[in-house]
């Protein structure tokens, strides 16, 4: 299916490896020149030459969420490369604090909302005006199950992950008479390296493999996840990048969950 999203131009954070990796991959596929950024210039050069595409058409610039500077300075180089961008995917994350609520200290909270909520605030912020410019343009921003089935081990994550899928919300009723789109793209369990961080501390904690923390994962704490497994990260770039194109012209404001049933509620 042709997205008609040849010659575009996109930013896509957190994409040295997992979703944002898999997004810029299928963009890339679908003729869209693509700037992939995260917080290491080492791992994003890996990244890009795994991405194995046109240098004319994939960059690769480092940049820090939590740092404005480096944000504004990221939106400096990426109109020196790029000129305006058509799209921005917003994936870059972290679990942060974890524990029940009581035994997670305010730096905890503050540390976890500074990367996952304001990291996109910060984003927009400095891409927002390119954004506009265009008359075209489409925003994706990473949420979570954990935005509307919060777990009590988690409250700072499941908080900040909430904060962003408002924050989608407000923004697609402010700019799409201009042509701007946003919508959220909610995963669950998908295997990637923050999730195989999760399950090695399991696994230790429970005194087995990674395979067994998994399988226990599953049945104690996703009961709903209806197929049984983790999700592959193309099975939620491919959802993104739908939202990227002109074949969703008529979706704005909307929460697209990936995550196998694991919401219980319709």
């Amino acid at each position: 299916m042709d997205l008609g999203i040849r010659g575009k131009k996109a930013l896509v954070t957190g994409a040295d490896s997992g979703i944002g990796w898999e997004t810029a991959r299928l963009l890339l596929a679908e003729g869209v020149e693509v700037l992939i950024s995260d917080k290491d210039q080492e791992s994003l050069d890996e990244a890009a030459r795994a991405l194995d595409a046109d240098p004319d058409r994939l960059h690769a610039i480092a940049a820090d969420v939590t740092d404005t500077a480096s944000v504004e300075n990221l939106a400096a180089q990426a109109q020196n490369v790029l000129g305006d961008i058509d799209i921005l995917v917003q994936s870059s994350g972290v679990t942060g604090a974890q524990g029940l609520f009581h035994e997670i200290d305010e730096e905890g909270w503050r540390s976890t909302l500074d990367v996952d909520l304001m990291g996109p605030v910060r984003l927009l912020r400095a891409f927002l005006p390119a954004l506009r410019r265009g008359g075209w343009g489409r925003i994706v921003l990473l949420t979570s199950e954990d935005a509307v089935q919060p777990y009590d081990d988690e409250l700072p994550y499941c908080s900040a992950k909430a904060g962003v899928l408002a924050l989608a919300k407000g923004l697609s009723r402010s700019y799409a008479s201009e042509g701007l789109l946003v919508n959220a793209v909610s995963p669950a369990f998908i295997h990637t390296p923050m999730t195989d961080a999760m399950m090695d501390k399991r696994a230790d904690e429970k005194g087995t493999d990674r395979d067994g923390a998994i399988e226990s994962f599953l049945v104690e704490e996703r009961p709903y996840m209806e197929l049984g497994r983790r999700g592959e990260p193309e099975e939620v770039a491919s959802v993104i990048t739908f939202l990227c194109s002109d074949r969703a012209s008529f979706v704005n404001g909307s929460n697209y969950r990936v995550d196998s049933g694991s919401v219980a509620t319709i």
